[in-house]
């Protein structure tokens, strides 16, 4: 009871001394990587190899998110059909479905398409309840950046804590540059990873397992 009362008075405190997120994950106890979920969309692999470092570093379960219906394997009739569907707002089904009960952190990684958020991560995030988890986003992209990817995760999830996100340079596909994460580069975004993930201060029991 008594160490109950220290952790609502220290929350309290917290609270009306205006702390940061970062701030505030410091006070939070270890977190079992059993309560960790690092979900990704990737097309070129790129975002994919993030995805593996972050859960290489923390643990938890690794989900790569799959269509019912693919994409177009040509890069025009992709970029066709994703503008169609940010002008109509169109969702594409999901083939892959996560229950988030069990999960208190959340990783999702994405490309950027259009200076947006790809059309399967916003069917994600609409399709679930991120309500008092944590969120993280991460995001490859062609040299342009995260364009309004970061903000539209954070309409998607109002309720929830959404951190400080990381963002890197992947491939650029309509110059048929792929995948780049191997050598010089793999070893580079390896190293700003790493150095994101301690900056977020939240510390992990790590135990993992994939799912693809």
């Amino acid at each position: 009871m008594r160490l109950n009362l220290l952790l609502i008075f220290t929350f309290y405190s917290l609270s009306c001394l205006g702390q940061t997120q970062s701030e505030f994950m410091n006070y939070v106890d270890e977190v079992h990587a059993n309560k960790i979920l690092i979900v990704y969309f990737s097309r070129t692999n790129n975002t994919k190899a993030v995805a593996e470092m972050i859960h290489e570093k923390v643990g938890g379960k690794l989900v790569s998110l799959k269509l019912e219906t693919p994409y177009p394997k040509g890069y025009d009739a992709v970029v066709a059909q994703v503008a169609k569907e940010n002008e109509e707002n169109i969702l594409p089904h999901l083939k892959t479905k996560i229950s988030l009960k069990e999960y208190e952190i959340i990783y999702v990684g994405f490309p950027t398409w259009g200076m947006q958020l790809p059309p399967p991560m916003k069917t994600f995030l609409s399709e679930n309840d991120f309500e008092a988890k944590t969120v993280i986003p991460f995001n490859t992209n062609a040299g342009f950046g995260i364009g309004s990817s970061f903000e539209t995760v954070k309409k998607f999830c109002p309720k929830s804590h959404v951190l400080k996100g990381f963002s890197t340079q992947g491939g650029i596909e309509r110059d048929g540059i792929l995948y780049v994460m191997e050598g010089e580069k793999e070893t580079e975004v390896r190293q700003a990873v790493n150095k994101w993930l301690e900056s977020l201060q939240i510390f992990t029991s790590v135990s993992s397992f994939h799912e693809q």
